[in-house]
């Protein structure tokens, strides 16, 4: 399915991406570069005057490189907001629990949205699939999110791009439109 033209009731969603993914924990990344095609589109969507939101994790475990107060917790610099665009901040995986992400999207007319983000298989594919629930047309261009290598409870390990594959896979089944950066700006007014 072709990405339609897009307009206001279209929004770029910026996911958890926080200096926290500098930490040593996220390094077994699949695409490492997902951060400057997150800052491509974004300078994309600000050019055309779209919708931005910035979803950010606050967690209160102080273990966690995402823990509230600690050093992991600012934006990226390469996707951090500007004034008049909005900021969610979350406290469980989901952007949609315990924040008004869903009212935001309603009372602005929002109807499609263009999801970045980190990583495949934890916030985004529980946001994109909450999303779907709430009759949201959603889209994933694959260069701008990433995995990371995940080790099951018997220690086998599964290699990050054998994670982002399938995880992709499942959420294209039913949740989400997988594309690519280049197509969403090619259908930016």
């Amino acid at each position: 399915m072709p990405l339609p033209s897009l307009g206001q009731d279209t929004a770029l969603i910026i996911l958890d991406v926080q200096k926290a993914m500098d930490h040593s924990r996220w390094n077994a990344k699949n695409n490492p570069g997902y951060a400057d095609v997150i800052a491509k589109l974004l300078a994309a969507f600000r050019a055309a005057d779209l919708p931005v939101i910035h979803i950010r994790h606050e967690e209160a475990n102080p273990a966690s490189s995402f823990y509230v107060n600690g050093p992991g917790q600012p934006f990226k610099d390469e996707v951090a907001p500007i004034a008049g665009e909005t900021v969610f901040a979350k406290q469980q995986n989901c952007a949609f629990v315990g924040t008004t992400l869903e009212k935001h999207l309603h009372d602005h007319g929002i109807k499609r949205l263009i999801f970045t983000g980190v990583v495949i298989h934890n916030s985004m594919d529980v946001t994109i699939r909450m999303a779907h629930c709430l009759g949201f047309e959603n889209w994933l261009p694959l260069d701008a999110t990433t995995a990371i290598d995940v080790t099951d409870a018997n220690g086998k390990t599964f290699p990050a791009q054998d994670v982002f594959d399938l995880y992709a896979a499942v959420l294209a089944s039913e949740y989400c439109q997988l594309t690519d950066a280049d197509t969403v700006i090619k259908s930016l007014p």
